[in-house]
């Protein structure tokens, strides 16, 4: 029996095990570290994994298997809940053969800090198409999901995405307009650009600009430029004019990280727009 197949005959039988969508169903996940970069496997231990994850930060400390503290669940796809949090109602669905919400809430006490992380989750249950509209979307607890796919590649669907903070992460189908996925982007890091000190948002909302109006006259060579500008610039002032650490104390203000971040995916989806167009 091929691994895709085997994949899929477990999660049909975990899903045979309740009544149809009645309830989440919690799954197995053995987390390892090695150095700055966290694995964990989710599903039965003696049966090919329904997906793996990897976490691969920047300037981390406290970094055990048990301070990131991941959970994993098996949800229904039509969860209204869950659903009322996707930016693109019926635009946005949960793929039916790998509706899997993993949870990344590092206990307060763990001591874990970092200023990025970038995470793939990898899965031989989603086939890898070039174009894909596969993402990877991330929210606070109970928060709105905001798309931070930097790179969708082969192998059967690595879902990349960094960050500057967590806690829950879906791979969805995503099919709004990518112009519109664009335009949230630049919106999300004017937003985030607004929070920071009086003395660095000029240089940081100029730079903005730029790659909007870039993306206006699909000039996509500057548009790419000046979106990698932003994030450059965010670790050029990082630690010294910027805050730049996310902590499990949950006391910390990542601006760096979240500016980096933010670029990431902006320019994933300008690429994309260049590439594939709306």
């Amino acid at each position: 029996m091929s691994r895709l197949r085997t994949c899929l005959v477990v999660l049909a039988l975990l899903f045979s095990v309740q009544a149809p969508w009645a309830a989440a169903l919690n799954l197995p996940v053995q987390v390892n570290v090695s150095g700055d970069v966290a694995t964990a496997n989710i599903g039965n231990p003696l049966l090919p994994p329904l997906a793996d994850m990897t976490f691969d930060f920047e300037d981390v400390s406290g970094l055990n298997t048990s301070s990131l503290g991941l959970t994993a669940t098996l949800v229904s796809p039509l969860d209204t809940g869950l659903l009322a949090r996707l930016p693109g109602g019926l635009l946005n669905t949960i793929p039916n053969t790998l509706p899997l919400l993993v949870t990344v809430e590092p206990p307060l006490t763990g001591g874990l800090s970092f200023r990025t992380v970038r995470v793939e989750v990898h899965t031989h249950l989603l086939p890898y198409t070039a174009g894909s509209s596969l993402r990877l979307f991330k929210a606070s607890l109970g928060g709105a999901f905001v798309d931070i796919t930097d790179e969708i590649a082969p192998g059967s669907v690595r879902a990349r995405g960094t960050t500057g903070g967590f806690s829950q992460f879906l791979i969805l189908v995503d099919l709004r307009y990518t112009s519109t996925v664009v335009a949230a982007k630049i919106t999300a890091l004017r937003n985030r650009v607004n929070t920071l000190p009086w003395s660095e948002r000029q240089p940081f909302h100029a730079l903005i600009d730029r790659a909007e109006a870039a993306v206006a006259v699909e000039d996509f060579v500057d548009a790419l430029d000046a979106t990698q500008d932003i994030a450059d610039r965010a670790l050029a002032r990082a630690g010294t004019h910027l805050l730049d650490e996310w902590r499990a104390a949950r006391n910390g203000d990542n601006q760096a990280g979240d500016l980096i971040a933010g670029a990431a995916t902006l320019k994933f989806s300008i690429a994309y727009l260049r590439d594939y167009g709306d």
